[in-house]
């Protein structure tokens, strides 16, 4: 119909399906006019192709069924839309709507479940007891037992055969058996099965793939992030459980150490990060292990100062946390912060010192500034290694799966992300730094530094430096026979959410037959459940060209760096130019789309169904090194904050 304003009926209809509260979530003109959220949708909203519901776009409906032009598309599928099959998309605005269930204090993601009929389970449905045997025979041949051990190593580390598990306790326990069945999504969207007492997997193998049913939602790896978010505050209060059970070492253990220091006048340098750089892995431990030897051969003495325990912000005012401490990269032990301040001592006269501030997460600014005026220090350097300094949410993505670009913080944006709430404090205690310390910005791409300029409330005078963690250095190619065959296809490093990993194993997926191709993973661990051809490389500072040393022997043609977020800098991404691999990524990747675009290094790809066209048509075929003929180079590398001062 057309106008469901003036059938009673079809008000009803609508007011059934519709979703008040994303609709004022998504539309504030409509909260801020105090009006009738179903009432504006069906005066005004639908002719302006506004969403009714999360799962709902009435825009790609409309396209994808022109019939329907002039009528709200909402009521058609509603009234004989779904009857006929006709599908449908969620709204743009989906992925962003999250809100916190105060009285349980968690945070709870919108499901994708639109209103349609469920078959009964009698009807269609196979015996409610199906034997152990007539299981096994019909879930056999599609169950995944490489994932089903990836996803559960509890099951792995017992050595138990993974498809007799499934079969006895797994199901039961709501384990999945491959990666493309949800047995939650899938008794969510059909309560029927769940209430016969039936296995998910088989109850769809056996009748519900007959009936049309679906094996979960499919809303793509980013919902599935957005299914498994924990608030802040249950993250909050997991750190202060943990950190309330580390025991504190003697003062008289940190004394001691530091009367060994190497140092005969007194060249002291401080850094602070979110956990010790000698025992975990990642960029920025690789920073500061670099930071400490380039320390090492000027003769500083290096203390470094670390959460106990890990914090996922700023540690709040109040909340007791320990500090792990080292010096010259050996561990001393945990102490409070006070009791590191009274053991420090300003330096002698003709002393060298200095301290950087690589990260804040797990730190309290008092502290901190508290720990520095007792060394004597008030002039260093903050690292913007991520953007700790803007939000909670690090990496500035929205609920962990969209770009935000740190909008303001009263915005309706904020306070849709799981960071929004604790967004104010972060910005607060990096504004305490400020006006405590005489503190140097220093900023490892123009990109970065762009961004935290333009939302910092940090001083406009602000000195800053731009100071690349690394740099290519051209050199000649190595002498290697020409390789022939599929082009080589790779992602490089920790296979995260964040990093685009979901989005490059389902490329693999979906071209794993195709002969022009062939996958890869080079990182320190495969994941067991992707069918892909894996090489183990760990870059360290005992081997820095592990990555690029790998990607020449193999002869990768082609690099899929998707990273969701921001990258401040990417390693990967300067390792894969110089080993003359091409890169694809995404416009919001921060540094490896401004590198790739002002290089030429690959291609700059607005999503993830340009990505899989690329492949699709072959084009991407024009990236092999045999057309390109690249050109290679050698890293050298920054010692970080020691080049800085030598600078200075």
């Amino acid at each position: 119909m057309a106008d469901a304003a003036d059938n009673d009926h079809a008000y009803r209809v609508l007011a059934a399906a519709f979703d008040a509260s994303f609709y004022r979530l998504a539309y504030p003109d409509v909260a801020q006019q105090g009006g009738e959220p179903l009432r504006h949708y069906v005066d005004a909203g639908w002719r302006e192709l506004r969403d009714p519901a999360p799962w709902f776009s009435s825009k790609a409906y409309l396209e994808a069924n022109p019939d329907v032009a002039g009528s709200d598309p909402f009521h058609h599928y509603l009234e004989q839309g779904w009857r006929e099959g006709r599908a449908i998309a969620a709204s743009a605005y989906a992925l962003d709507y999250v809100w916190l269930k105060r009285d349980a204090g968690h945070a709870t993601a919108w499901r994708f479940d639109p209103p349609r009929p469920r078959p009964s389970v009698a009807a269609t449905a196979p015996p409610a007891g199906p034997s152990l045997d007539e299981a096994r025979a019909m879930i056999a041949p599609e169950f995944d037992a490489d994932y089903y051990l990836w996803a559960n190593s509890d099951v792995a580390d017992l050595g138990l055969d993974p498809l007799e598990h499934y079969l006895t306790n797994g199901w039961r326990e709501g384990r999945n058996p491959n990666l493309a069945f949800s047995a939650r999504d899938y008794l969510e969207l059909n309560p029927d099965v769940g209430a016969a007492g039936l296995n998910p997997f088989f109850h769809w193998l056996a009748a519900g793939r007959a009936e049309g049913r679906t094996p979960g939602y499919d809303l793509g790896f980013r919902h599935q992030v957005i299914s498994g978010l924990e608030s802040m505050e249950k993250r909050l209060a997991t750190a202060a459980q943990r950190a309330a059970k580390v025991e504190r070492d003697p003062a008289s253990a940190l004394e001691a150490a530091l009367a060994t220091r190497r140092s005969v006048r007194g060249d002291l340098h401080i850094t602070f990060s979110h956990d010790d750089y000698t025992a975990n892995v990642g960029g920025v431990q690789l920073c500061l292990q670099r930071e400490d030897a380039a320390m090492g051969a000027l003769g500083r003495d290096h203390l470094h100062l670390f959460p106990a325990t890990h914090w996922p912000i700023v540690r709040p005012a109040g909340a007791v946390g320990a500090l792990g401490v080292l010096l010259n990269g050996a561990p001393v032990g945990v102490f409070d912060a006070d009791t590191i301040a009274a053991a420090l001592k300003p330096a002698p006269t003709g002393a060298q010192t200095s301290f950087a501030i690589h990260n804040m997460l797990g730190h309290q600014p008092d502290e901190v500034v508290a720990i520095l005026r007792a060394a004597g220090l008030s002039k260093g350097f903050l690292w913007l290694h991520d953007f700790t300094s803007l939000c909670a949410g690090y990496h500035l993505m929205r609920n962990e799966v969209a770009d935000c670009a740190a909008p303001p913080a009263d915005s309706p944006a904020c306070h849709l992300c799981v960071f929004g709430a604790q967004r104010a404090w972060h910005v607060a205690a990096h504004a305490a730094l400020f006006r405590a310390l005489d503190l140097t910005v220093a900023a490892p791409s123009q990109s970065v530094y762009d961004l935290w300029r333009a939302r910092t409330t940090a001083p406009v005078d602000q000195p800053y430096v731009i100071a690349p963690l690394a740099r290519l250095v051209p050199r000649a190619a190595p002498k290697r026979a020409l390789r022939h065959g599929p082009l080589r296809v790779a992602f490089l490093g920790m296979p995260s959410p964040h990093k685009g990993w979901p989005a490059f194993q389902a490329l693999a997926e979906r071209f794993s037959g195709d002969p022009r191709y062939e996958f890869w993973h080079l990182a320190s661990r495969p994941v067991k459940a992707a069918r892909l051809a894996f090489q183990e490389v760990a870059v360290t500072l005992e081997t820095p060209r592990a990555m690029l040393d790998a990607l020449e022997t193999l002869q990768i043609d082609v690099a899929v760096l998707w990273s969701l977020c921001r990258e401040t800098f990417s390693y990967t991404a300067h390792e894969a130019v110089a080993a003359g691999v091409a890169i694809l990524t995404r416009p919001d990747s921060g540094n490896i789309a401004a590198f790739v675009a002002e290089g030429g290094h690959g291609r700059v790809l607005s999503d993830e169904s340009q990505l899989t066209a690329l492949f699709e048509s072959g084009e991407v075929l024009a990236l092999a090194r045999g057309q390109r003929s690249p050109q290679h180079a050698d890293l050298a590398m920054s010692a970080l904050t020691a080049d800085l001062l030598e600078d200075a």
